[in-house]
């Protein structure tokens, strides 16, 4: 499980929900079904007491290529 927290850690692994719907076109419900599936790791962050998911970058992109039939 370390190699999954040091991904955590490294710059542009992740993304917020936000950024996963504006740049891979995916809808919050696409999200949130892959995530109760165990597709997609999340952790929770607030800013100014906004709530919105971080994602890992490399599952979104194969979440993706999945749902578009290149994987």
């Amino acid at each position: 499980m370390d190699d999954l927290d040091s991904e955590w850690q490294r710059k542009g692994a992740t993304l917020s929900d936000k950024t996963a719907r504006e740049e891979f076109g995916l809808t919050q419900n696409e999200i949130l079904r892959a995530i109760r599936a165990g597709a997609l790791h999340y952790r929770e962050g607030s800013m100014y007491g906004n709530l919105w998911l971080r994602l890992l970058r490399r599952e979104v992109q194969a979440l993706v290529a999945k749902k578009h039939g290149d994987a």
